[in-house]
């Protein structure tokens, strides 16, 4: 079939591969309009347009999906198919109906459980055990169309959101080929979704990513790894914010809700259960580095506390 892929950031790139290595023919790639990126803020192309390039594939990055000049040029590309993973906008009805078979959205849950912006980061959070990725076919409601295929994946004890989304990606590269190898066939039926345990990931913000020192080890535990990479778990120290990375829950409790142990060789923090012991830090201006290294080059007070 004829396919234009639509997405943005690195989490789309194994679907992309995935899809010039098939029997499709990839004819253009739809991504976001270059950004500033870097401590320079230069202008750069987002990772997906970057691989179409080394591809020869033409890279089309409207401001809107509903621009003109865009649309006219989906409309000459004529593709039968529209895989989409993690574009970043709004597709309008006019736009989803352009190809025969229209758009198809690979999502990183089991749907209808996390619908939304963040459902890798909000699974973890809430301590599921379970997660996968879902297939749809793409409509104007959020998340909302039919399903075509489903993976499950096993949420590990010490995932963060990266390397929980990195074997997402993978796996859900492969399930969408899948789907279009079969869609191509006519051999797959699209399932509605379940109109009962319909939860949503909402995107996480700076102040969500605010870690609570007075809920138990086990929670922060979740949090911390659910905002890791971002937006980053963070508390503040005197004043000013420390990033938090992963830490390891302690089998005891030796100190209060936030306080600070320093030891020789660990940092811990006291939260409403057991301590946890820190695992890196990254303090204002600097970059990250393990607790105990951050807290060597750090005045404390006499009883130092996050809050």
């Amino acid at each position: 079939m004829r396919v234009v892929f639509a997405g943005t950031p690195e989490t789309a790139l194994p679907t992309l591969e995935a899809l010039v290595a098939s029997r499709h023919d990839v004819v253009a790639v739809i991504t976001r309009p270059d950004a500033p990126a870097g401590r320079g803020r230069t202008l750069t192309a987002s990772p997906v347009a970057q691989a179409a390039e080394r591809h020869g594939i033409e890279v089309l990055k409207p401001a809107k999906p509903s621009d003109p000049d865009f649309m006219a040029r989906l409309r000459e590309l004529e593709p039968d198919c529209i895989p989409i993973v993690a574009y970043g906008a709004l597709i309008r009805r006019e736009a989803l109906d352009i190809p025969q078979y229209g758009w198809i959205n690979l999502h990183f849950s089991v749907l209808p459980s996390w619908r939304g912006a963040a459902p890798v980061q909000r699974s973890i959070m809430a301590g599921d055990e379970v997660t996968g990725a879902t297939v749809f076919s793409l409509v104007e409601e959020l998340d909302a169309g039919p399903v075509l295929g489903t993976i499950t994946e096993l949420i590990r004890p010490e995932d963060t959101t990266a390397e929980l989304l990195e074997r997402l990606a993978d796996w859900g590269s492969k399930l969408l080929v899948d789907v279009v190898d079969h869609i191509e066939d006519g051999d797959i039926a699209a399932v509605p979704q379940p109109e009962d345990n319909i939860s949503y990931a909402h995107k996480l913000t700076t102040e969500d990513a605010r870690i609570d020192w007075n809920q138990p080890a086990f929670a922060i535990d979740r949090h911390i790894r659910g905002c890791t990479p971002a937006p980053g778990a963070w508390t503040t120290l005197g004043g000013e914010r420390v990033k938090i990375g992963p830490a390891t829950i302690a089998e005891e409790r030796t100190l209060a809700a936030g306080a600070i142990g320093v030891g020789k060789r660990e940092v811990r923090v006291g939260t409403a259960t057991t301590d946890l012991v820190l695992g890196e830090v990254q303090a204002v201006g600097k970059k990250r580095m393990a607790a105990a290294d951050w807290a060597r080059g750090t005045t404390f007070d006499t009883e130092p506390s996050f809050s």
